[in-house]
């Protein structure tokens, strides 16, 4: 039996049909441990064989996390011919247990700062251990706050929307809403997934959940606009509900065989009062009525329908004006109903709903989920001190309970003594950083709070408190570990004290009305420069005078006409003179005069346009792996692109990782003691994962590795000083994750992937064996005949290399047609590939040169049709049908006037072999073909629209299922 509130103001009361089911009687524990864990220890094999991680490698998701706990009985005991199950031969919640020294992957969770207050704090408390479940992002935590650590349930990809738990605390349920949706059931004793339902709600998600009484019947209720209710028997083999309905917006009355409801309407005019919004439900333990409560603080009776038929149907029988305040939680224990309201205030009533006892002294925030323990107090408590508020002042004897408020703030009450488990951030979390030298991790979020922590020892340092209208965007430690700046929403910028948090002296500055976006120290800790979302650069310096050091304001300047994605210092080359970036959306690098700013008058240096069509996202310095001193950036396109740091050239354009979405941001590791100082490591993180890569990156896919960290979208990233650590903001999340470091794990990917040219093979369509790979050879040796001549009647020199200037031929024969620019990159990065160890240009390339060069500069993915689309709706003007179309005359036009300029020759050629009239390379004229009248506007349409200029004119098959320029790669 369950119910459910909705906020239309009715009350759904669903029954499960008599004789449904395998089995009559109920079950509250599941069978034999051995044939129902769907994910084994070593890691949750169904999630990836079903689930989102194996459908390609764009969507890694978190592995399931087998068992870090041991059982407290034999696990060598065999039952039949298998040995027993880890989830029935743990009998109570053991200890946490540390993991294993030998990480198997790259990155491990490895602990969880904040919560998600939307969702409920359970009690799990245990004998004398104080132990709560809670939500964070995608994954659901075991606090232990007897001992001061966390054991992780991961295996959702995405944001969880719901958790519950059975009624003995054995059982625990998590839910999500994404595309690839999950049901898992999880053993808390053991911490093994024992049971997980794939797409239960397709297209919706799952927006609610609960448990029997008993554990044995599982309820989810759908997150779509129509939605669909299913009642499950979890402890069977089986990937159907039981039963199932949707709640038709008209609540009629349907009979789906096995789930049968009744939505009574409930309005003012039912009692002539103003109920108000239903906040939640429950049964009276008795099992025949029903009560709801009410953000008015009314409690609606609901009770059986005398003399009817159905035994379901159940009325508003009463409504009772409980309280003045808003309830926001209603709960039974034991023989009490209990609430928790708007003020903070927790009441217990008894079955006539006579007060009983209130606890009101907390100051807490408004109420959104009360937990009970389990377990029942001791026979000692019951000759507790504590009276009820009756006339008979009868001893209250309660169990002890977990609070959670709308502030992020989880509390304990134990015999009316209250104490604080977590007080976390309540709003968007977007700023996080290290301490360059100490183990400690600061974060600030849209609630004011700035909180550092010891992420060793898991304790919170210190904290501070800024006003409600004062948002913390992003935060930066100084090199030195004295400063800590901090960069508001509203454009503020302070500079704290990192031991303390308070103000330096004269270092509060507003001299931006916009939004604070980066916050960055010079090397020397003399300059903070800080970008903001009014497309401009500003610098403060550190002046001197009289012993007294003090922060002035230098200037702020306009530097860009789009969004700035990355802010970066850096040191002169052969100089320790401080030398500040900027790279934004506009695709420009601007690099700013320090040395000659003068007072309120930031100057540029210079400004380069360092992109055709990709958009940059963020830069790097790279470390000294050669001789050259390098700047690294990752664009749009899932490209990275090292230019040389004083001249600005692009010497290499490299495949960066291709996991989902671009690279965000990116920071390469800090030397650590026990590390190989000839290796070097980056930490990137994407829309919403993270990831490690090996350096030098050179296109190899599987020097790198990445994972879901944040599926809601992770917005900042920060690394231990001793490169053990990466941690995560989630920004709307209101979280911060932190991922240990294994280089080992990194590694051993690395070489499983094969050496030398193996790895890029796999990025041939076929591999070596395939056909593009035949053309490659056939079209390389091809260009040694045509670079000899091919009517020359020589005898033949096979060489295993071709001239530079044949790579473009080579590229275009292959369906790859890069702009000028682009092959510009390509000769150059060939050119100069030696050239500052021997000082000599390269003039040639071998097939294996030229494979990393076809894989690392070929478009990533294909055009999509969207972004094809989108460039006919700018360019051009919508029909009757809402279509977009270019005039021809406005397309030839375009063509010669923009980007890079073609002459009417070129694109005559074009245009005429194109449409197949005439050889490559034979001329032709806009107008006129062979003298014969011909003109080319006989095939090319007045209006162009995008299928048209995709089938007709560059004929490339579209497919219409999937929205996809099939050979788009060519392009």
């Amino acid at each position: 039996m369950s119910g459910l509130a909705l906020s239309s103001g009715r009350f759904i009361r669903f029954r499960i049909m008599s004789g449904v089911g395998s089995e009559s009687g109920p079950r509250p524990n599941p069978p034999d441990g051995t044939e129902k864990e769907r994910h084994p220890d070593t890691g949750g094999e169904d999630l990836q064989r079903e689930g989102p991680n194996n459908k390609d490698t764009d969507e890694m998701t978190d592995h399931v996390s087998g068992p870090n706990w041991e059982s407290q009985t034999d696990q060598s005991t065999i039952r039949g011919h298998q040995t027993a199950s880890l989830v029935d031969t743990t009998t109570s919640m053991p200890p946490f247990q540390k993991q294993s020294s030998v990480k198997m992957n790259a990155l491990t969770l490895e602990w969880a700062f904040g919560m998600n207050q939307a969702l409920p704090v359970f009690s799990l408390q245990d004998k004398d251990r104080l132990v709560i479940l809670y939500g964070g992002s995608h994954v659901a935590v075991i606090y232990d706050k007897t001992s001061n650590s966390q054991h992780l349930l991961q295996g959702h990809s995405s944001p969880i929307s719901c958790l519950c738990v059975s009624e003995d605390r054995r059982w625990l349920v998590t839910a999500d809403r994404g595309r690839e949706h999950l049901v898992i059931i999880w053993d808390s004793f053991s911490g093994i997934p024992v049971q997980t339902f794939f797409d239960s709600h397709p297209g919706e998600g799952v927006a609610a959940l609960a448990l029997s009484k008993d554990s044995k019947y599982l309820v989810t209720v759908g997150a779509g606009k129509v939605q669909r209710v299913c009642i499950w028997d979890w402890t069977n083999e089986t990937e159907n509900p039981l039963c199932r309905t949707e709640l038709n917006p008209k609540f009629g009355f349907q009979d789906k065989q096995h789930l049968d409801f009744i939505a009574p309407e409930l309005l003012d005019k039912t009692f002539n009062k103003a109920v108000g919004m239903l906040s939640q439900s429950v049964f009276h333990w008795k099992g025949l009525q029903a009560l709801t409560a009410t953000a008015q603080g009314n409690l609606v009776l609901w009770d059986m329908v005398r003399g009817s038929s159905r035994s379901l149907v159940r009325r508003a029988v009463k409504l009772i004006p409980l309280q003045k305040d808003g309830i926001t939680v209603l709960t039974l224990t034991d023989s009490f109903i209990v609430t928790g309201d708007t003020l903070g205030h927790v009441k217990f009533y008894d079955e006539n709903f006579k007060l009983i006892n209130w606890y009101s002294e907390y100051n807490l925030d408004p109420i959104t989920s009360i937990s009970f323990s389990s377990e029942v107090p001791p026979e000692s408590s019951r000759g507790c001190s504590v009276r009820d508020c009756t006339l008979e002042a009868k001893p209250f004897v309660v169990r002890n309970f977990v609070l959670s408020t709308d502030s992020a703030t989880v509390v304990q009450v134990t015999a009316g003594v209250l104490q604080t488990l977590l007080r976390e951030h309540r709003e968007a979390l977007h700023a996080v950083a290290c301490h360059p030298h100490h183990p400690r991790v600061a974060m600030g979020s849209h609630s004011g709070v700035l909180k550092v922590w010891d992420y060793e020892r898991k304790v919170s340092i210190c904290s501070r408190v800024f006003e409600t209208d004062e948002q913390i965007q992003c935060i930066a430690y100084d090199p030195k570990g004295f400063y800590l700046a901090v960069g508001f929403v509203s454009g503020a910028v302070l500079i704290l004290d990192a031991c303390s948090l308070q103000n330096e002296a004269e270092a509060s500055f507003k001299y931006s009305p916009d939004c604070i976006t980066h916050i960055t120290f010079s090397p020397d800790s003399l300059y903070l420069a800080t970008a903001d979302t009014g497309k401009a650069v500003m610098v403060f310096r550190m002046s001197s005078g009289k012993g007294v050091h003090c922060w002035t304001y230098l200037g702020r300047h306009h530097s860009h006409y789009e969004p700035i994605k990355d802010l970066l210092f850096g040191l002169y080359l052969d100089s320790t003179k401080p030398r500040l970036l900027s790279l934004g959306m506009d695709r420009r690098l601007v690099e700013y005069d320090l040395a000659n700013s003068k007072q309120d008058e930031l100057l540029i240096l210079s400004s380069e346009q360092i992109e055709q069509s990709a958009v940059p996202t963020c830069m790097a310095w790279y470390p000294p792996l050669t001789t050259e001193d390098f700047l690294i950036t990752a664009s749009n396109l899932h490209k990275m692109k090292l230019f040389n740091s004083t001249t600005k050239m692009c010497r290499k354009t490299l495949l960066g990782p291709t996991y989902g979405s671009p690279v965000q941001k990116m920071v390469v590791l800090p030397f650590s003691k026990d590390r190989d100082p000839n290796s070097h490591y980056m930490a990137y993180i994407t829309k919403d994962k993270v990831g490690l890569q090996i350096l030098p990156v050179d296109g190899n896919p599987y020097k790198s590795s990445a994972l879901v960290c944040q599926p809601a979208g992770v917005s900042a990233m920060a690394c231990s000083y001793d490169g053990r650590y990466v941690f995560t903001a989630g920004g709307s999340d209101s979280m911060v994750l932190s991922w240990e470091i294994s280089l080992n794990a990194l590694e051993a990917a690395a070489l499983l992937g094969g050496k030398d040219l193996v790895p890029f093979y796999t990025l041939l369509e076929g591999g070596k064996d395939g056909e593009l790979f035949k053309e490659m050879e056939d079209f390389f040796y091809y260009c040694q005949l045509r670079n000899q001549g091919i009517d020359s009647m020589e005898v033949r020199k096979v060489a295993s290399r071709i001239p530079v200037t044949q790579v473009p031929f080579v590229m275009r024969a292959l369906g790859f047609f890069p702009t000028e620019q682009e092959l510009e990159d390509m000769q150059n990065e060939v050119k100069f590939s030696k050239y500052a160890e021997t000082g000599r240009y390269e003039v040639d390339i071998d097939l294996e040169e030229f494979i990393k060069l076809y894989v690392n500069h070929r478009p990533a993915f294909g055009i999509s049709r969207e972004e094809l689309f989108h460039a006919f709706r700018v360019l051009g003007d919508a029909t009757e049908t809402g279509t977009p179309v270019v005039k021809r005359d406005e397309l030839l036009k375009l063509l010669q006037d923009r980007g890079e300029h073609m002459t009417e020759d070129e694109l005559a050629e074009c245009f005429t072999t194109l449409l197949v009239h005439k050889p490559e390379g034979t001329g032709s004229d806009l107008r006129v073909f062979n003298g014969s009248g011909y003109t080319l506007e006989q095939d090319i349409p007045e209006e162009i629209s995008m299928e048209l200029f995709a089938r007709d004119i560059l004929g490339f098959p579209i497919d219409s299922r999937e929205g996809i320029l099939t050979e788009s790669e060519i392009v």
